[in-house]
């Protein structure tokens, strides 16, 4: 097998993983809609999803999309556990307020 078709093929398995994950993330949506907004189904994942899709989503995406979420999260999405552990784990720290979603 050639190094341009075992490419194609890991990206094939990556991609059908990153769709499992979404259906079972984002049962709302299609796969496709919730891979749209690559932010927000990386939120997703990083609030709700097991460490295997945590996985999944950095050896697509990147550990760097760990912290664009962090720059820029989706409030409402992360309860106040899973915020704390993101910022430790990337290092983050101190761990800054928790988004709302209706500020008071």
């Amino acid at each position: 097998m050639s190094s341009e078709s075992l490419s194609r093929a890991t990206a094939r398995t990556v991609d059908s993983d990153l769709d499992e994950v979404a259906r079972r993330l984002c049962w709302w949506q299609s796969p496709a809609e919730a891979r749209r907004d690559v932010v927000r189904f990386a939120a997703q994942v990083m609030a709700l999803g097991t460490d295997r899709d945590v996985e999944t989503l950095a050896r697509a995406l990147g550990e760097e999309m760990f912290d664009r979420v962090l720059d820029a999260p989706p409030p409402g999405l992360f309860s106040p556990r899973r915020w704390n552990y993101w910022h430790v784990r990337r290092r983050r720290l101190p761990t800054p307020a928790l988004p709302v979603r209706f500020p008071r």
